[in-house]
């Protein structure tokens, strides 16, 4: 459950006024904290941040105002201030439902595709920092994993990919963590993009790549979602060549990015929790070795099978 902060009576009337009714935690996102509440006959959603700062949070305030104004279907917040002692916000509850992973279809591919084409569209005037993933992050986190993960393999990994990254393909912003449970659907239609805290400015074709990763993998790629997903994209935002090459490189960084990340972030304090009694308490578990196990499936396809999946 994300409730990593909960505030008190007397802090939330001062935030949200006297008249909110029904306050509860949502269950969902394993980072910031997270709430539902009532008040003028309407639902809302309350997010307490965990790890932004209030410059942080004010700064991304002030980019998904900019992307929903240019058409992109995501929340933007109506108060924001302290709570608790960190910075927090509330914004609309939008009416949809998230995506298993059963769930996703063609058509479904297809629009969350176009609906990041949007996005690269629209978040080409915001300036963003080069965000807390990039490759010297990722090598300081692979420095801090314990010998019993298989670093020297992730390593080799990293070290080959910072070989064969194209340096200069179009940047812009990239939401970065575009995961089925950032995403509501109101039927085949996308309600909601979600949560756009890390987002950064990079490489468009890697949020493409974060995408197939997370939406086109169950026990093994799925080339029809990977296909609609890619015409989705460029049914907005066509690619240019050198991101079509790129892409399969930039699709094997995703996948080491979130192994990396996933031992840091869950396996690590969870086995500290194990260990001590504590400490890892309401963190979602997500699994490093689902993503070693995406690099393992590209490595054998190689370039011109991951190409040919995709349709490119």
């Amino acid at each position: 459950m994300a409730a990593f902060t909960k505030p008190s009576e007397e802090e939330l009337r001062s935030f949200l006024g006297e008249n909110y009714s029904e306050f509860q935690s949502v269950e969902a996102g394993s980072v910031n904290s997270n709430f539902s509440f009532n008040r003028d006959g309407r639902r809302w959603f309350l997010r307490i941040y965990e790890e932004q700062d209030a410059a942080g949070a004010e700064a991304e305030r002030a980019m998904v105002a900019t992307l929903a104004s240019a058409g992109v279907p995501t929340p933007v917040a109506t108060l924001h201030g302290v709570l608790a002692g960190k910075p927090a916000a509330v914004f609309p509850w939008v009416e949809g439902a998230m995506s298993c992973q059963r769930g996703v279809t063609p058509a479904r591919a297809a629009a969350i595709g176009a609906a990041l084409g949007r996005v690269a569209r629209a978040g080409q005037s915001v300036a963003l920092s080069a965000g807390r993933f990039h490759e010297a992050a990722l090598r300081d986190r692979l420095g801090r994993i314990p010998s019993e993960y298989p670093i020297v393999r992730i390593r080799t990994i990293l070290d080959d990919l910072a070989k064969n990254r194209d340096r200069a393909l179009p940047i812009g912003l990239v939401h970065g963590d575009l995961f089925r449970d950032n995403v509501l659907w109101a039927g085949e239609t996308v309600a909601a993009l979600l949560d756009f805290e890390s987002a950064f400015r990079g490489p468009l074709a890697y949020d493409l790549a974060v995408l197939l990763l997370s939406w086109c993998y169950g026990d093994t790629f799925e080339p029809d979602l990977a296909r609609s997903m890619v015409r989705g994209y460029e049914s907005i935002r066509p690619l240019e060549p050198s991101e079509k090459r790129a892409l399969y490189t930039e699709t094997r960084f995703g996948a080491v990015r979130f192994t990396i990340t996933r031992i840091t972030d869950y396996a690590m304090p969870r086995r500290v929790s194990d260990t001590t009694g504590g400490g890892g308490e309401g963190r979602v578990m997500k699994d490093w070795r689902r993503f070693l196990a995406r690099v393992e499936a590209l490595d054998e396809m190689g370039q011109s099978g991951f190409e040919a999946m995709c349709g490119l």
